[in-house]
């Protein structure tokens, strides 16, 4: 893998880069497509590649369950087995180990409100009957597989093994992901622990990289908390073992909505500019501006397809719900100027329709378009920065987008 910084936003940590990889180039800033079980819901490639999109990443939890890593490594690797011929990624498992442990039946998001005294964790190694999924110790994690019960334990080695059966052309390291509303004593503890687990991923990546055809991404963690986050972003930055380093970075962790920007700027302020950097899990438009002006390379994020399955579509003024009265007899494109497949053939009475009679083709509609919203912002941004007017745009764009 190779990173080439082509320009950068001036007064911020931005910028436009090339990323080649085995599998072909991706133009960053780059909003990376989401496919859970190397399928993106709903889509079938030609879609995804027609929206625009560059990268596909798979969900290395799910793919190790279902249908298995030794099945995708006899397939030819996850590309091939999906027909996806452009680049890939495979997340390390990390936040499935959040999601179905401390944070399982709190419904707790990669974003959340901290203020929700709720959602604090008290304690994470009890042996009581919280319906956990899975529990972290300090060499690995033990879960119960949410298919059929069966017990499995992860440790960084095996992940690391997992994904190069996978076959993605970048991977990451083995981390825990903690929430914001975490007390200070557990993300310490928990960011010892993924510092450890990053060099045993690098260890493990360098012996098993032997054509080095698959790059390692080293994951920041650290919370809310500023001295944790620049002390994550350095001790990843500078880890080393036989002399190589990380490929790459992943900022980590579920942010609190209203500190995300900051802790992302003091991650890469300290982290080398000539490595590219992944913000994991994120993706809302305004997320994604601020993202990219704070020095973001690639984002993914399940959201597009997710809320197009759900009906609720993403256009210049806001997201609509599409299932509203309003829309049944709307006999105009979701959006007037859109070039996706949706908006070219289709009236929002339809698309209102068909969700109406729960009909499959209402969650493909949405969520072409929704793919197509969001990939093409991201180009939209990327370009921006190239013809210097990245403020102005963001500016406009954000003026006329009612987040909610």
């Amino acid at each position: 893998m190779e990173f080439k910084i082509e320009k950068k936003l001036k007064n911020s940590l931005g910028r436009v880069g090339v990323l080649t990889t085995p599998h072909g180039v991706i133009l960053t800033p780059s909003f990376v497509a989401v496919g859970t079980k190397a399928t993106v819901k709903s889509l079938s490639p030609d879609h995804v590649r027609e929206a625009g999109t560059q990268v596909v990443l798979g969900n290395t939890y799910h793919l190790f369950l279902q249908p298995g890593d030794e099945i995708v490594a006899k397939a030819g690797g996850i590309g091939k087995f999906m027909n996806w011929q452009g680049p890939t990624m495979t997340d390390s498992g990390g936040f499935q180990v959040f999601s179905l442990g401390a944070a399982y039946g709190k419904n707790i998001s990669k974003v959340i409100q901290i203020t929700d005294p709720s959602l604090m964790i008290p304690e994470r190694f009890d042996d009581s009957d919280a319906p956990r999924l899975a529990k972290i110790g300090q060499d690995g994690v033990s879960f119960k597989s949410h298919l059929d019960g069966s017990i499995h334990y992860i440790t960084p080695e095996k992940s690391i093994q997992i994904q190069h059966n996978l076959g993605a052309d970048m991977i990451f390291a083995f981390d825990e992901c903690t929430s914001p509303a975490e007390d200070l004593k557990y993300q310490e503890e928990a960011l010892a622990r993924t510092h450890a687990w990053a060099k045993r991923c690098l260890e493990e990546h360098i012996k098993l990289n032997t054509e080095n055809k698959i790059s390692l991404f080293g994951i920041v963690q650290g919370g809310r908390e500023e001295e944790l986050r620049k002390r994550s972003a350095k001790v990843i930055s500078e880890m080393q073992v036989d002399g190589k380093s990380f490929d790459g970075f992943g900022i980590g962790g579920s942010f609190a909505k209203e500190d995300m920007s900051t802790a992302v700027k003091w991650v890469n302020e300290i982290l080398p500019e000539e490595k590219p950097r992944h913000l994991l899990g994120i993706g809302e438009p305004e997320d994604l501006f601020m993202g990219i002006e704070n020095g973001v390379d690639l984002f993914d994020c399940v959201l597009p397809t997710r809320l197009g399955r759900n009906g609720t579509i993403y256009t210049k003024k806001g997201k609509i719900i599409i299932t509203n009265a309003k829309f049944r007899d709307d006999f105009t494109p979701v959006e007037d100027d859109c070039e996706c497949y949706t908006c070219k053939n289709y009236q929002r009475a339809y698309i209102a329709h068909l969700f109406h009679g729960k009909e499959m083709l209402a969650g493909t509609l949405a969520s072409i378009h929704n793919l197509h919203f969001i990939v093409n912002l991201v180009k939209k941004i990327r370009q921006s920065i190239v013809d210097d007017t990245f403020y102005q745009f963001k500016e406009e764009f954000l003026k006329n987008y009612q987040s909610r």
